[in-house]
């Protein structure tokens, strides 16, 4: 009864007063916890691909990426990384809100070839909610205690060239395709979760030079004639497509002794040319070959498709391709994205080669500014590249880490 006499007076019950205030209590807390749950059908997915852009909705500077190709990272068929790891995706909820979203994987071929064990984890993102990170993370701890692995890592992804490492440094510059955004809580949340500094990476921006120094172009002739090595022509997109292979190889040669880099396998040099080939500009693609025409280095470089992608939000259809085409058209910005030079040439100046040519090529498409891609912080050699045209660090990130126990 919610009422009883007493006194001769009709007043509430106590005991039901108390229990109502204490059921209240007690909803309103079972209401505001985290719940997880594991991504299991295609709404889900949608639901973890598109959460990000909900969340940096009225962020000027993230940059989101291609639905369809977020898509096909979790697909069998598309992603042939898949075919040598297992990996699970989890969404958090508060509230019955949608707060934030982290995957889980193991790289197979990395533990057999590398012998390194261990969770990475990655497209991590969330709410700046202690709990909701908290609870995320732990996701990622549960799957290493089920594998009996010792350690998690992240963010990153499947292989060495999938988006790694969580901003630190740079929160106001506009991010870039190959780039991973985040706020500056992300890496306070994680911090006071225990996870501690594994690896770190740096990206520099160059204000490129309106007169290429005397002394790179005299450098750059001087070892050309030296070594009898002449730089590629293309008059269409399609007579690159013989050297994508040997550019790929070119890689392996070129970072085989970072202790962190696992060897691409051709379904994997499939995959990249299928995924980017078709933003390629011919124009910045420098190949430097020598007197039998092997390739002994190359750099891609290409114009920034930030600005395109924010336009586009995400979709290709029906109108963001023609964003993508006015940026590979006219653009002040371009994006270093790889380069690989033969270990016998690498101390023999051939990036002067490479660096006039690129300088050309900017010259004639008006871009004013390079953004380098993310370096480790102890690869001195490929930060030397950069040193005679005042490259101003502009962004710094790392991957997190932490032991189980």
């Amino acid at each position: 009864n919610l009422f009883i006499l007493f006194d001769g007076k009709t007043v509430p019950n106590l005991g039901i007063v108390i229990f109502s205030f204490i059921f209240v209590i007690k909803s309103k807390n079972s209401m505001s916890e985290v719940q997880i749950i594991q991504v299991n059908n295609e709404k889900q997915l949608s639901d973890f691909i598109k959460f990000p852009m909900e969340l940096y909705k009225n962020n000027q500077n993230y940059v989101p990426s291609l639905i369809n190709d977020e898509k096909n990272i979790w697909n069998p068929k598309e992603n042939p990384a898949l075919a040598y790891s297992e990996a699970k995706q989890f969404l958090a909820y508060k509230n019955n809100k949608l707060a934030g979203r982290i995957a889980v994987m193991i790289n197979y071929k990395e533990a057999k070839e590398l012998g390194i064990e261990k969770v990475r984890f990655g497209w991590l993102d969330f709410i700046d909610d202690e709990e909701v990170s908290k609870a995320l993370i732990n996701e990622a701890i549960k799957f290493a205690q089920e594998k009996n692995i010792k350690k998690i890592e992240g963010p990153m992804g499947f292989t060495n060239l999938d988006k790694a490492g969580m901003l630190t440094f740079g929160f106001d510059k506009l991010a870039t395709m190959i780039g991973i955004y985040n706020f500056s809580y992300y890496p306070e949340h994680l911090e006071k979760l225990g996870l501690i500094k594994e690896k770190e990476w740096v990206e520099f921006e160059i204000d490129f030079p309106e007169v290429l120094p005397d002394k790179v172009l005299k450098f750059s002739k001087l070892i050309a004639e030296k070594y009898q090595l002449k730089t590629l022509e293309f008059k269409s997109k399609e007579e690159i497509l013989p050297l994508v292979e040997p550019m790929f190889k070119l890689l392996d040669e070129t970072y085989k002794n970072l202790s962190t880099y696992t060897p691409i396998s051709d379904e994997q040099i499939q995959h990249y040319k299928e995924k980017y080939f078709g933003l390629i500009n011919k124009d910045y693609i420098i190949c430097v070959v020598d007197k039998e025409y092997n390739l002994v280095a190359f750099a891609i470089t290409m114009p920034s498709y930030s600005k395109a992608l924010q336009k586009s939000k995400g979709k290709l259809l029906p109108f963001g391709w023609w964003h993508f085409m006015n940026a590979s058209r006219k653009n002040d910005r371009a994006n270093f994205y790889l380069i690989g030079v033969h270990p016998e040439y690498q101390k023999r100046g051939v990036t002067a080669i490479i660096f006039k040519e690129i300088w050309n090529t900017f010259r004639k498409k008006g871009v004013k500014f390079l953004e380098t891609n993310p370096e480790l912080e102890e690869n001195k050699n490929i930060q030397l590249l950069w040193q005679d045209y005042n490259p101003v660090n502009h962004k710094r990130r790392r991957t997190y880490s932490k032991n189980i126990i």
